[in-house]
């Protein structure tokens, strides 16, 4: 295997963590490349550099890997949380080698979420001109106007921010409750739920059930399971 990378990147790629949090370790002088410091993370290494982070050597993954789980709610989707909540990789098996999460879902929402073994693949599929569409299904206490539905699908604008490639239809209802099939691609901030909030649609779950081409299928909660990588990176 040959290459030649910056070394924040070679971090992100051996799945030991983002970009963002390899700067900080080198920052902190965690980072050593041939036993020498690593003072800057636009140093670049390549195939025959020896890499440490601490006492751990650091290896590059030629293979990308990619698993699926079902995320259940009050849990959240860092490895580290100031309020002790739960966290997504604790369902990990120890055995498993270390994952990243593309994209997150937020603490009371459910369903699909992909992890997987190299940081520049992650980042790949979370980048809005990829275009992957995500899916949700969304129970709303109650019934709901065809008009909000229409108004949302052409388009809507709350709080100076537009939000607009979003596609919503009713599943089924009934008196009590609506489901919805949302799809979305753009992916903002607590999209829905900010979306459902400025219709006082009370939320009472929200499911992630496709993310592009992987569908979340017949895992039950906290289930995870390795799948095929069906993209080119």
């Amino acid at each position: 295997m040959h290459y030649k990378m910056r070394i924040a990147k070679f971090l992100a790629n051996a799945g030991l963590c983002s970009r963002r949090e390899a700067e900080k370790l080198i920052l902190n002088k965690m980072v050593k490349i041939n036993n020498n410091l690593c003072v800057h993370p636009s140093e670049t290494v390549n195939a025959i550099d020896k890499i440490t982070v601490g006492k751990k050597i650091i290896t590059l993954n030629d293979t990308i890997r990619l698993w699926k789980i079902y995320k259940p709610i009050k849990f959240i989707c860092s490895t580290k949380d100031e309020h002790n909540r739960k966290k997504i990789f604790d369902l990990i098996p120890k055995e498993y080698p270390r994952m990243i999460s593309i994209g997150r879902l937020d603490y009371m929402s459910e369903g699909l979420l992909l992890l997987t073994n190299n940081g520049d693949y992650s980042r790949t599929l979370e980048l809005p001109i990829k275009g992957y569409e995500r899916t949700y299904r969304v129970c709303i206490r109650g019934e709901i106007e065809k008009k909000h539905i229409f108004s949302i699908n052409k388009g809507i604008k709350i709080k100076n921010v537009v939000y607009e490639k979003i596609k919503i239809k009713n599943e089924k209802s009934n008196k009590n409750f609506t489901w919805l099939i949302v799809k979305l691609k753009e992916g903002k901030n607590r999209e829905i739920r900010n979306i459902c909030k400025f219709f006082s649609w009370q939320i009472v779950k929200l499911i992630r059930i496709q993310y592009g081409p992987y569908k979340l299928g017949n895992l039950k909660k906290g289930q995870i399971e390795e799948i095929k990588v069906k993209e080119n990176v």
